[in-house]
């Protein structure tokens, strides 16, 4: 590790570099770095990158999970519940099944087992290639929402499948009463486990004295202790800190200060670009070594990764139309399913967003070299190289077209008929009358003494969003945190109340409440 130290600082650079490229040509960063490790691998003299499941596993899929749960918004989640665990579960085993059935038919040597753990590597789409393209590239937030909830739990779904298939392979049988016992556990036990700690985290959080420092470590801490007590206790450690971060999310108001907040939100940008970016990187890099261990013919090798790629791309489509399709019987049975038909290009957008990525590549290597007899493995290479088209392919061509579809299909949003420039000027003028109101009401006596907050009355008065002015009298700051706080409660109870409203507009105005109150000084 130490000795190939200067080639990974390099490999970090390069990173920045590629992200800023991909900014710049509107391409999904994760296809620029998974071409450019490709391309490193051939260099001559290049250190060979070996990595293991466990770094992966341990290393970095909790707290890329743990950020996107953390970024997720549970309003839109709830309200999209059932397209979403459909997704995240029953179209991720219908397409395992896919996948067993066409690799024990045209794959060689390849039993249903050993299908059904293809299946449950390359079934969950990756998060991170689809929010990394949904940033700048504008589509209603229906989708979006489906989407980011999808790829919450289809991860953990997918292990689950990949874990009882490599039961089912090593011993060469499957007890379906076992096999669904094990799975409630991992289900119930893993959600209920992040939970607990969730909870847990949050009354330290309360209790302790801690600071902005000392609660950065500790969201820090909190997705590793997550994963590791559920994956001790043999529970979903995907759900744990999924679950777990979902609900911590959702409360962070009530446990972390200000400064914590924001100062929270910085460091783990930072983090989770770092370690987004270094993962893509390394899935190319890890080409040599994939390809080193092949005894099949590398052409026919390939061929199988692209049939396997088609059939993936073709069950999400028909997947995608198959829950419109439902939606729109049920309707006419329940009241609570939508009632607006999305029509074609929708299911097509839902369909064609189906990159894999990091998660595919660490079950893949997750594989043990031999089973338990000591035999070796049966098609372990294949199945790498398998899911490292899988995953090239999916990145390449889904990534580079799915912004044109986009744009062509010209979807319209039919949740939000106002611009976010409308609610924007709503929320404002709102927090204004908030702010106004309350001085009126309970510092009225004050604005003698203290003229700053004479010329703030007349800055929400005048409707402007500017607090410049700041005092260094403590009771001042005081009665403007009183107002902040006043704010923030209406901003939280309008998002609970209003369910077609797009959190990301109350978000902005709360982390703008934040700055303002990180402005006083107040901690």
């Amino acid at each position: 590790m130490l000795e190939n130290l200067t080639f990974y600082l390099i490999l970090v650079i390069i990173t920045v570099l590629l992200v800023m490229l991909a900014k710049k040509i509107k391409v999904a960063y994760p296809v620029l770095l998974v071409l450019a490790g490709l391309g490193i691998s051939f260099i001559p003299g290049t250190p060979k990158i070996h990595i293991e499941p466990e770094l992966i596993f341990f290393i970095f899929l909790p707290p890329l999970l743990y950020e996107a749960a953390w970024a997720t918004s549970w309003k839109e989640l709830w309200r999209w519940r059932r397209i979403v665990v459909s997704f995240a579960f029953v179209v991720v085993f219908i397409t395992s099944l896919v996948v067993a059935f066409v690799a024990n038919h045209f794959i060689p040597g390849f039993s249903l087992a050993l299908g059904f753990l293809l299946g449950g590597i390359v079934s969950p789409p990756d998060a991170v290639s689809a929010g990394a393209i949904l940033k700048f590239v504008k589509i209603p937030k229906r989708y979006s929402s489906i989407l980011e909830g999808e790829s919450l739990l289809n991860d953990a779904s997918s292990l689950i499948i990949f874990r009882f298939a490599m039961i089912a392979v090593a011993t060469g049988q499957f007890i379906w009463q076992e096999a669904a016992l094990s799975f409630l556990w991992m289900c119930i036990g893993g959600a209920g486990i992040g939970i607990l700690v969730g909870i847990f985290f949050m009354k330290m959080h309360r209790l302790l004295p801690t600071d902005a420092n000392i609660d950065i470590v500790l969201t820090l801490v909190t997705p590793f202790l997550m994963y590791l007590v559920a994956e001790e206790l043999h529970a979903s450690g995907v759900l744990a800190v999924v679950c777990g971060g979902l609900l911590l999310s959702n409360r962070s108001h009530s446990f972390l200060a200000t400064s914590s907040r924001l100062g929270t939100l910085n460091v783990w940008s930072s983090l989770v670009f770092l370690l987004n970016g270094i993962v893509f990187m390394m899935i190319g890099l890890d080409l040599p070594q994939i390809v080193s261990g092949l005894e099949t013919d590398l052409s026919t090798a390939f061929g199988y990764g692209v049939l396997i790629t088609v059939i993936l791309i073709i069950t999400r489509i028909v997947a995608a139309y198959g829950a419109v399709f439902t939606t729109m019987i049920m309707r006419n049975f329940i009241t609570v399913a939508d009632r607006q038909n999305p029509g074609w290009k929708g299911p097509a957008l839902i369909g064609w967003t189906g990159m894999r990525g990091v998660v595919s590549l660490a079950a893949a290597l997750s594989i043990p070299l031999t089973l338990q007899d000591g035999t070796p493995f049966p098609h372990r290479n294949l199945i790498l190289f398998i899911t490292f088209v899988v995953i090239l392919l999916t990145l390449v061509v889904q990534g580079l077209t799915l912004p044109f579809l986009i744009r062509k299909f010209k979807i319209q949003d039919p949740d939000f008929t106002r611009s976010e420039k409308e609610i924007d000027y709503e929320i404002r003028n709102e927090l204004a009358k908030i702010g106004v109101k309350r001085i009126r009401d309970t510092h009225f006596e004050k604005l003698e003494k203290f003229p700053a907050l004479q010329d703030q009355l007349q800055t929400w008065e005048n409707r402007v969003n500017s607090s410049e002015v700041i005092l260094n009298f403590p009771e001042y700051r005081e009665i403007y945190l009183d107002i902040i706080n006043q704010q923030r409660e209406w901003l939280i109870s309008k998002n609970r109340e209003e369910i077609l409203l797009d959190e990301e507009i109350i978000r902005k105005h709360l982390k703008m409440l934040d700055l303002q109150e990180e402005k006083l000084g107040m901690h």
